[in-house]
């Protein structure tokens, strides 16, 4: 397999390569280029090696993102631009890259499309840049995970070679940002090396994605499971005319019942993508029956460690060529192929007893009332288990009815069929909807916030 996006990022786009467009404008190659070489220019005279980059807008993203690794800079990528999150990096970068003027004290390389017309070459690079991602990691704090272009490079190529036959003449939309791994391979770095346009703006609403699809015969949608599995009644539960060509999910497991919903709207279940800001891709599988097992990536080995089940993985998408252990649950099927069984580090003492937070999410996801299910561990005013339960149609109606004491004691009679009732959630939340973030991803800070006053 070629070095896709080196290969790419070597030359650089044609002039006439459609690189992005939104509805009322669109990016060619050639301006693209001005763009590139104009923020390329201020790099390499900025004595700052180590630049945080941020814009909203994912084709301004993809300039800083070019110049920067044609620069041979570090780039930073926040989970967020909140004013509390930058705070904590701040001693990480030494500049920064984006549409705004984000931190005080700090260099900035401004990005704006509004550039001269004068023809630029695309940069020449002798040493490539690298970023370093910072995600939220299980403890709250900032974990920096590193990329080179090589591992990136990696698992462009591999996308591309595992899903291209799915793909012909597409365009890209999302719904997530592309300032975490996903989003930056799925939206920016493969259908740049590829040649596929992305939709500049993130989708944030059904109308505006029904749109798209009404507008382009081929399209590739980038999405999440919280955010696919209430698009079905978004669309009425209604075949669409006008579908996606392929519709991709990560960040978690997407229930079936989602996988199918999808299938009824558009015509065929999204491939559902698993791994991590640390792993990179791991496997991939489309749900077309119940318990679908999970297909690892062709350059992709995996292997379960005998004492606890644990998934162990080895590619060329890490730091190094070491085994390294994640805190998934497998069942190993045969080489290759494989079954989640949930994460092995949300297990807690409540009572001096031993509880599966994934365990108890699942056994109330399965009562007719409930949608979603969220956990929290609670230190106030004791230690004690809080449920955040987002409702079904059926569910809200009982709440409106029968009251929130009446919904608790169904929910803790169902948990009782597993769980000792010492261990049982002492307080429940029932918002409209379950606070994620644009990957989907459930936002532990908003779970928690929901109990700070009774």
């Amino acid at each position: 397999m070629t070095e896709l996006l080196k290969s790419w990022l070597s030359k650089g786009p044609s002039s006439q390569q459609l690189i992005s467009f939104n509805h009322h404008d669109i990016i060619t190659g050639g301006a693209f280029t001005n763009q590139v070489a104009s923020v390329h220019r201020q790099l390499i005279q900025s004595p700052c090696r180590r630049w945080l980059l941020a814009c909203d807008s994912s084709d301004l993203f993809a300039v800083g993102l070019c110049a920067a690794l044609l620069a041979g800079k570090e780039i930073i990528l926040p989970a967020n631009t909140q004013a509390g999150s930058l705070s904590e990096l701040t001693h990480k970068f030494d500049g920064v890259i984006s549409d705004k003027a984000l931190c005080e004290g700090k260099a900035l390389v401004m990005l704006k499309k509004e550039l001269s017309s004068a023809t630029s070459q695309w940069p020449t690079s002798e040493k490539w840049g690298e970023l370093v991602l910072y995600t939220s990691g299980s403890s709250g704090q900032p974990k920096a995970v590193r990329k080179s272009l090589a591992q990136l490079d990696a698992e462009v190529t591999v996308l591309e070679h595992t899903f291209a036959k799915h793909l012909p003449q597409c365009s890209v939309v999302s719904t997530v940002s592309h300032q975490h791994i996903y989003g930056l391979l799925f939206k920016i770095l493969w259908p740049l090396a590829a040649g596929r346009p992305f939709l500049s703006d993130i989708i944030e609403y059904p109308e505006t994605l029904t749109y798209y699809t009404s507008l382009f015969p081929n399209l590739c949608l980038i999405s999440s499971p919280a955010q696919l599995s209430r698009l079905p009644e978004s669309l009425d539960n209604e075949k669409q005319l006008r579908s996606p060509s392929l519709v991709f999910s990560s960040g978690g497991p997407l229930s079936f019942d989602a996988a199918q919903g999808i299938a009824h709207c558009y015509g065929r279940q999204p491939i559902e993508v698993f791994g991590s800001t640390e792993t990179g891709g791991i496997g991939y599988r489309r749900q077309m029956r119940q318990d679908q097992p999970w297909q690892a990536f062709a350059n992709v080995e995996i292997s379960q460690d005998p004492k606890d089940g644990a998934l162990t993985v080895k590619s060329p998408y890490l730091e190094d060529q070491d085994w390294l252990r994640c805190e998934d649950k497998i069942t190993l099927i045969e080489p290759g192929l494989f079954r989640l069984e949930g994460r092995l580090d949300r297990i807690i003492k409540i009572e001096e007893k031993r509880v599966s937070l994934v365990q108890m999410e699942t056994l109330l996801e399965s009562h007719p009332l409930v949608s979603h299910a969220a956990l929290v561990m609670l230190n106030q005013p004791r230690m004690q288990l809080g449920a955040v339960i987002e409702l079904s149609k059926h569910g809200k109606a009982h709440l409106e009815s029968e009251g929130k004491l009446s919904l608790n004691n169904l929910l803790k009679a169902q948990l009782l069929s597993q769980f000792e009732r010492v261990t049982l959630p002492r307080r429940w939340r029932y918002p409209d909807l379950l606070p994620v973030n644009k990957q989907g991803k459930r936002i532990q800070a908003k779970l928690t916030e929901l109990f700070d006053h009774d």
